[in-house]
């Protein structure tokens, strides 16, 4: 068993994690509603990106008061395994329609096939792990995170965020006790991942695009500024509300064309 101590460290960030992440909930069932059931509005999908910065810090902060790694992974791993088929049926990510699942067989192959887009709690989990062996100074471990974060998630284990959102929670992890260097830091790189770049090339124009991911910067104020509001939430909130909000987004778009022939 490995356990991760404080030893000197200290979150100087704002402490008030239960309200950043019912702030983080509300933004992703907003996000996750804009993309199963109304794409048509953008907007949606800019108030859901709230979310994932807030989970990062959040779990960087998990990471550091934490007793036990192995729980804690444990937990993430129970979640992400089933949450899984929730997240591709509800987000129009299934591998193919369910309809053919017709078989043991037909089902373990669906469910692997799924994985190539995984869900939230993958990515939290690999950032889990890739914190704990820099905390503890495994860095062949930290060597060998890398390699599946880069080279294995592109091919299989496809999370939303892939690299740049592990090393987002890195980022936060390492300078969680530094507000001003941690801001600049991930102030930069967040921008730096919303922007794409044009370089001029033969007397083109130097273009900048924002994209979607450049509104996650608006959850940086919440992250950096101290609050206490003194909210409470047990711990399983989070991981209880993920796969049921997933399923109820399910269950409202398969009993939507039922319900269009109620009028």
């Amino acid at each position: 068993m490995f356990y991760v101590t404080t030893q000197s460290r200290s979150v100087r960030l704002n402490q008030d994690t239960d309200f950043l992440k019912l702030i983080a909930i509300a933004s992703m069932l907003v996000d996750h509603i804009g993309a199963a059931l109304l794409p048509q509005y953008g907007g949606l999908r800019i108030a859901g990106r709230l979310a994932f910065p807030i989970f990062a810090y959040c779990l960087a902060v998990g990471a550091v008061y934490t007793r036990s790694v192995p729980k804690y992974a444990q937990r993430l791993l129970i979640m992400a395994l089933v949450s899984q088929p929730l997240y591709v049926l509800a987000l129009n990510h299934a591998p193919f329609p369910i309809a053919q699942v017709d078989s043991a067989a037909a089902a373990l192959r669906w469910y692997v096939d799924s994985l190539r887009t995984s869900n939230i709690m993958f990515e939290l989990l690999l950032g889990l792990l890739t914190i704990w062996s820099i905390k503890e100074r495994k860095y062949l471990f930290t060597a060998f995170m890398v390699a599946v974060v880069w080279h294995v998630g592109p091919h299989f284990l496809m999370t939303s965020y892939g690299w740049n959102g592990v090393l987002l929670m890195v980022l936060f992890y390492v300078f969680i006790d530094q507000p001003l260097t941690s801001f600049v830091w991930v102030a930069a790189f967040m921008a730096w991942w919303g922007l794409s770049y044009t370089l001029p090339i033969g007397g083109q124009s130097f273009n900048v695009t924002v994209s979607t991911q450049f509104w996650a910067v608006l959850a940086l104020p919440l992250i950096y500024l101290p609050m206490n509001t003194r909210i409470k939430l047990n711990k399983w909130v989070f991981y209880l509300f993920y796969p049921a909000h997933l399923a109820a987004l399910y269950a409202f778009k398969f009993l939507m064309p039922f319900m269009a022939h109620w009028d």
